[in-house]
């Protein structure tokens, strides 16, 4: 019972993490903006606010209500996985300040960046959300969870990724 109390715990912090986010992309949005920035994608952004928001309550319920159980040799590596998306994310958003965002929203004339996580990857937010969304459940094996908001994850960003690179391409 105390390793369910702990990963609801977990579970909290990340979605405060969530909110820090959102502030982030509100106060960045406004930048964007008033630079000329244009909005794309905005079909797919709700879906994608249910879907995390289902990880998070998902892996709780999943623990809670199916009694799943705390094994250290997965929920320890799933935890250090977990923190390290995190720290792959805050490093993305600091790494593109202003520019970054949760919606699609690109500024026109803007040169893509090459520094940070994206002299490596094109799209190194999406990897840590990848991460994330089986890391986090199966810190506390809920397997369930994990499964599906992979599934689920991997259909949606087919489709983020093609606006995402469609809104870049068109931006310059």
């Amino acid at each position: 019972m105390t390793s369910h109390l702990w990963f609801t715990a977990l579970v909290l912090l990340v979605g405060l993490e969530r909110v820090a986010e959102l502030v982030v992309a509100t106060r960045n949005a406004r930048w964007s903006f008033a630079r000329g920035g244009v909005e794309t994608g905005f079909g797919h952004y709700p879906v994608m606010v249910v879907l995390h928001t289902a990880l998070l309550l998902g892996a709780l319920a999943e623990v809670w209500w199916a009694g799943r159980a705390f094994v250290p040799a997965l929920g320890w590596p799933m935890l250090a996985l977990a923190v390290g998306s995190q720290v792959l994310r805050w490093w993305c958003i600091t790494t593109l300040g202003p520019r970054w965002n949760t919606r699609i929203i690109v500024v026109p004339g803007l040169p893509l960046v090459a520094r940070g996580p994206y002299r490596w990857f094109r799209h190194p937010n999406y990897v840590a959300v990848v991460v994330e969304g089986f890391a986090l459940p199966l810190v506390h094996t809920a397997w369930v969870t994990a499964l599906v908001f992979t599934a689920a994850n991997a259909a949606l960003l087919t489709v983020r990724i093609r606006a995402e690179n469609r809104a870049l391409l068109a931006a310059r």
